[in-house]
């Protein structure tokens, strides 16, 4: 047995101490004679001696209440409770061919970039256990936010990428290998890796395939998404007046290294053309990657309170019945 609120019990002491004040200021405050020999050798009555001690009622209920205000409680029987918990490094491309608007959000056209930040904001608001990190590149990564459970953070840290920040090109290796460092020296059963891009590799010292070869190595499963549309795509550009006008650029994804990259990692290869497509690629590496935890804990309890709060609340009226009636006392 335990008590939920044990700060009550500190409480028992100050209310018998109290108590016992009380009573001893009432004996102060009685009748005075100037003799005691009309009484002497007259017994104290059962009644005289019980109506003395009337206040170890009140004493021992006052401290059954508070023990009943501390709520004892004990298991009623062990279980296991069910977690997950996994690794994840989010690593987004964010150069200037995602500014591209092929695909839509809510019933509006939007670049690429937006429409994956809110589907990547679904994706991280969906998980719980997990400790999750983003990385973003162009022409060389960056660290948007390192592996933590603080969701709130993550999600404001997400908010701050935005295309043509750094310099443009596609580093895919070095977006590998930038998040391979986050998860290098993590102890932890699984650790993946979703890398997103448009494009191709085509600048940074670092070679996609030999980034994957490293992640093999660390153990570290990569899932990569290809996003764009197929064919044609539009991209928004500023006419000689100031004005919006949109341009068709080719989609140059490289699927290729991205299906070997999965493959050397025991991941998969996975390609977004519109919004919906997307969505489903991350609810479907989310149905993947799930680990379980197995802790052992207690769900259900068997309360005592009431053992201590009806006798508590029963003397308490049995005190307040007999110092009005049988053990009244007249001053």
């Amino acid at each position: 047995m335990f008590f939920h609120n044990p700060l009550f019990l500190l409480f028992i002491p100050f209310a018998v101490t109290v108590i016992l004040y009380s009573r001893a200021a009432s004996l102060s405050s009685g009748l005075k004679f100037s003799t005691l020999r009309l009484v002497e050798g007259v017994k104290a009555s059962f009644k005289l001696k019980a109506a003395g001690n009337l206040f170890l009622l009140r004493a021992l209920s006052v401290s059954l209440i508070i023990l009943a205000l501390a709520r004892p409680q004990s298991p009623i029987a062990e279980s296991k409770i069910e977690s997950e918990g996994i690794e994840i490094v989010l690593a987004l491309d964010c150069s200037t061919s995602m500014l591209a608007e092929d695909f839509t959000l809510t019933g509006r056209r939007q670049n690429r970039l937006e429409v994956i930040k809110a589907v990547v904001k679904d994706f991280i608001k969906g998980r719980t256990h997990d400790r999750i990190g983003i990385v973003a590149f162009a022409a060389r990564a960056y660290m948007v936010c390192p592996l933590t459970l603080d969701y709130g953070w993550l999600l404001e840290n997400l908010e701050r990428i935005k295309a043509g920040l750094i310099e443009d090109g596609t580093a895919l290796g070095s977006g590998i290998a930038s998040s391979l460092n986050r998860l290098k020296n993590v102890k932890a059963k699984s650790k993946v890796l979703i890398v997103l891009t448009d494009g191709r590799n085509n600048t940074g010292t670092i070679s996609p395939l030999a980034a994957a070869e490293a992640a093999s190595a660390l153990k570290v499963k990569i899932y990569t998404i290809g996003a764009g549309t197929k064919g044609l795509a539009p991209y928004p550009a500023k006419d000689f007046f100031g004005n919006t006008v949109y341009q068709p650029i080719r989609v140059d994804i490289d699927e290729d290294t991205l299906q070997k990259i999965a493959q050397k990692t025991s991941g998969r290869y996975f390609r977004a053309t519109d919004t919906e497509s997307l969505r489903e690629i991350y609810k479907e590496i989310g149905r993947l990657e799930k680990t379980t935890i197995e802790e052992k804990g207690y769900l259900e309890y068997r309360e005592f309170f009431p053992y201590f709060l009806i006798p508590g609340l029963a003397l308490v009226l049995l005190e307040i019945i007999l110092s009005n009636t049988v053990l009244m006392k007249i001053p």
